[in-house]
């Protein structure tokens, strides 16, 4: 039972007590007070006999309970010798004295009694009060002891706990907040660097082809494609990040269709096809008549980028092969080359953006594997990757059947 109740609980049995005392000792007072009065009528009864023989049992009676509207009680009293303060039976007024004091005696009893538990209560409440201050005031100096030993079902308990879990979570949410301002400094400062060498590349070569209308064409030529190229770079990773940023937003609504993987195999394989075939680099697909239930075009941009990362650091002659297989609890798609291999340093960081690893080449970015993985866990799917040097890489990717998007 929780520790307001009980003390609800023994605040109320404690009045109900001192309340019954009080109703008995009141009960025993008043019963003494009758047997008395009852004694004084008999002697008064037998007074009357010794003196009129004649009066009957039920005159008497008349005389004690009947009501006489013209008998002047008052001057009745006085020519007896009883004032308006005295009683007329005098033993009587003795006990009802002492009913008056046992009554008044209970009563402050009772008022006693629930002012000690009143006090007990208050005090024991401000006492817990003063510890859960101290313990926010240390859970605020950094001291974030949950204080197991104090837990229990009682509401200070239960507040002790939500204070913890509040201060906590406030923590976070400011560790968060640092955290995402430095990796927004540190992603604006890339990016700025990332497109700053491509600009300026482009914007000197232009100026030699304005400065210089007599140039070589054959050096006109190679500005011209230095050009285009550093183009599409920029463009590429302005629409990377463009992409990044509505995924974080979750500004991105995928629609989902049964899509066999053939498909989305073939367009990521065609999407590198002349990469690959510079660099004598072979693309195999096998989908096992496996169908997804995706969005084709997310997906395909996903898995493009990771064939593209294959390829790229995979040697003349090499293979990246494509493999699809499905069961009762997921769908799995690997990617997998014979390629250089990823370092055991690189290997933790390969999905972060901006991560360039020491086999990365001069163009790269590193932000094409930090898409696929957003792509992908948005679709509610995972991503992991396994390698090993000079043995090559493996990408693999499942889609739970219950976490897959709708």
């Amino acid at each position: 039972m929780r520790t307001e109740k009980r003390l609800v609980l023994l605040f109320a049995a404690a009045v109900a007590v001192c309340c019954a005392l009080s109703v008995l000792c009141s009960f025993l007072s008043l019963n003494v007070l009758r047997e008395n009065n009852n004694r004084s009528v008999i002697q008064f009864i037998s007074n009357i006999r010794a003196h009129e023989p004649e009066i009957t049992d039920s005159e008497i009676m008349q005389i004690i309970n009947g009501e006489s509207n013209t008998l002047d009680t008052e001057k009745t009293l006085k020519a007896f010798g009883i004032t308006g303060d005295d009683w007329t039976v005098k033993i009587s007024q003795a006990d009802s004295v002492k009913t008056a004091a046992v009554s008044c005696a209970v009563c402050l009893l009772c008022g006693a009694v629930c002012f000690a538990v009143f006090a007990h209560c208050l005090n024991r409440q401000q006492r817990r009060l003063n510890e859960l201050t101290g313990y926010l005031a240390r859970i605020n100096s950094g001291d974030y002891d949950l204080a197991l030993d104090s837990n229990s079902e009682s509401a200070d308990s239960r507040l002790q706990n939500e204070i913890y879990k509040t201060t906590v979570t406030l923590r976070e949410s400011a560790q968060r907040s640092a955290e995402g301002r430095e990796n927004l400094k540190t992603a604006l400062s890339d990016i700025s660097h990332q497109i700053k060498t491509p600009l300026t590349s482009t914007i000197i070569m232009t100026e030699n082809l304005l400065d210089n209308p007599e140039m070589p064409a054959e050096l006109r030529q190679e500005f011209l494609r230095d050009i285009h190229r550093s183009s599409k770079h920029i463009s590429f990773l302005v629409q990377s990040l463009l992409t990044l940023s509505k995924l974080d937003a979750d500004a991105i609504v995928l629609k989902n269709s049964n899509v066999p993987l053939g498909e989305i195999f073939s367009e990521a394989c065609k999407s590198v096809e002349v990469l690959a075939e510079l660099k004598g680099v072979s693309v195999l697909s096998n989908d096992n008549g496996v169908s997804l239930s995706c969005d084709k075009k997310w997906l395909c941009e996903a898995l493009t980028n990771i064939v593209k990362n294959c390829v790229e650091h995979t040697p003349d002659g090499g293979k990246v092969r494509l493999c699809a297989e499905a069961n009762r609890l997921y769908t799995k798609i690997t990617v997998s080359d014979n390629g250089q291999g990823i370092g055991k340093a690189d290997l933790p960081h390969i999905f972060e953006r901006f991560y360039k690893g020491k086999n990365s080449s001069d163009e790269s970015v590193g932000i094409g594997l930090a898409l696929s993985k957003a792509i992908i866990e948005k679709a509610g799917g995972t991503i992991r990757a396994d390698s090993e040097p000079g043995k090559g890489s493996a990408f693999t990717i499942k889609f739970y059947l219950k976490n897959q998007a709708l």
